[in-house]
């Protein structure tokens, strides 16, 4: 059992990229779901697919790399709020990733969404992570 299954699933992405593997698995779920449909719209992530396991459904997760340098698109990943130490935010006070270039990812009563998205529609929420 994992206590923390977001700081997984930040994890598994940040050893993949260090590997340089194309794509990562991993089990899912409504909130992995929501960060990597956040991170693809972001352009962060090539694709991702969740598929049929044998009791429980996989996410699969293609990874960015830059053509020409072979780097890949997330040079950070940090978790913000933990389970020990949850962290909230108004939308006034939403903060600013790498001065713009980053995107904080949050959760609000409306979905998961970007800290851009959620001062568009007016909502606060738990800080999930900083990506950049």
């Amino acid at each position: 059992m994992h206590t923390d299954p977001i700081a997984d699933y930040l994890t598994r992405i940040r050893n993949a990229l260090k590997a340089r593997h194309r794509v990562v698995t991993m089990p899912s779920s409504k909130m992995k779901l929501g960060i990597t449909r956040v991170l693809r719209d972001a352009g962060y992530i090539a694709n991702f697919k969740e598929v049929e396991g044998k009791s429980y459904k996989i996410l699969k997760i293609a990874l960015k790399y830059d053509p020409e340098t072979k780097q890949p698109a997330i040079t950070q990943l940090v978790r913000v709020s933990k389970p020990g130490l949850r962290r909230y935010t108004s939308c006034e006070s939403i903060p600013r990733v790498m001065n713009g270039l980053g995107i904080a990812i949050l959760s609000t009563s409306q979905g998961i969404m970007t800290g851009r998205e959620a001062q568009r529609n007016n909502v606060g929420g738990e800080i999930l992570c900083y990506v950049y």
